[in-house]
């Protein structure tokens, strides 16, 4: 999904109310912009307020739409990184979202884009290494690279996490995965790789099969594909099929995760009135909504989930 904000409108804000604004305080440990050496090592304390925070303050009202956090919480720290999920785990949030590539090397990273120039300052490490794609860098060259300090200052130093790395940082904080496979024609074989992954790091489990994770995509042949590898798992679309086409998606994914801007409330209950493979209600997590009115007016379409930069923000405004 490319939508992002680094900041959210003081007006959205406001409509929240002084009470959203009671953050519970940064951990070094844990939100520090720099996570190498002695400030990549969670402190067990910080790690057990987060888990706290998370236990504690993603309880919503049961007809309220889950909430996602986008690439962590990416309106407060840089997207895709250990300090954007533990912003969201502080926030209360359970679920994050994610985009997984490969590198040259074939090491699965957490980054969106499909080159490394808005999000790092790899023109700088790399100059003569143009257009900066990922999949043409080592792992080791992408661990050299800065990927916070184009959001803030306090971030300079924070690296571009490996898949591994993201797993163990999510588990650590108790947290729930929404996780994207990004691009996968670039990628071929990515599916089965990621699947790999996760299950060396005891994330295909029958508990977070079935409970804490899904597994999503734009590209309908990579959702099929994991659902044929591991049909245990929970898979989504990303987009907005036809209606008349539903049924055929209906085969192989749990989910139509669409943009907010597609849909209404007709086409959610379209969606509705199907199940999946796992013999379930088709879900609707519709993505990226970033201010309190859209999230209002997307809740009213009956969605089952909100995909948001700022989670705190849809939290308020549906909760």
């Amino acid at each position: 999904m490319y939508a992002r904000t680094a900041t959210v409108s003081l007006a959205a804000v406001a409509l929240l109310g002084a009470g959203a604004l009671l953050l519970i305080p940064h951990s070094q440990a844990t939100d520090s912009g720099t996570e190498t050496g002695a400030s990549a090592r969670t402190d067990t304390r910080a790690g057990s307020v987060l888990r706290t925070a998370v236990s504690r303050r993603a309880v919503q009202p049961p007809d309220a739409p889950a909430v996602f956090a986008h690439r962590g919480a990416s309106a407060y720290a840089p997207e895709n990184t250990l300090p954007a999920v533990d912003r969201a785990g502080r926030l209360g949030f359970a679920w994050v979202e994610n985009d997984v590539q490969r590198t040259r090397d074939g090491v699965l990273v957490v980054i969106h884009d499909t080159d490394l120039k808005r999000t790092t300052d790899v023109e700088k490490v790399f100059p003569k290494r143009a257009p900066w794609a990922v999949k043409d860098f080592t792992a080791a060259e992408i661990a050299r690279l800065d990927a916070g300090s184009w959001f803030g200052t306090r971030y300079t130093g924070t690296r571009v996490p490996t898949l591994k790395q993201y797993l163990d940082r999510i588990e650590h904080n108790h947290q729930n995965l929404l996780l994207e496979i990004k691009s996968p024609e670039m990628y071929p074989g990515i599916e089965r790789e990621t699947l790999r992954v996760l299950s060396r790091k005891g994330w295909l489990d029958a508990d977070h099969a079935r409970n804490r994770l899904v597994i999503q995509s734009f590209g309908a042949g990579s959702v099929r594909k994991v659902h044929q590898q591991r049909p245990d798992v929970t898979t989504g679309f990303l987009g907005t099929p036809k209606v008349a086409d539903l049924k055929a998606y209906a085969a192989f994914t749990d989910q139509i995760n669409p943009s907010y801007a597609s849909i209404g409330a007709r086409y959610v209950a379209a969606v509705h009135a199907l199940k999946g493979p796992h013999g379930r209600k088709l879900r609707v997590n519709t993505w990226t909504v970033d201010d309190a009115a859209t999230a209002v007016k997307v809740n009213r379409f009956h969605v089952d989930g909100i995909i948001t930069n700022a989670p705190d923000v849809v939290r308020g405004a549906t909760g």
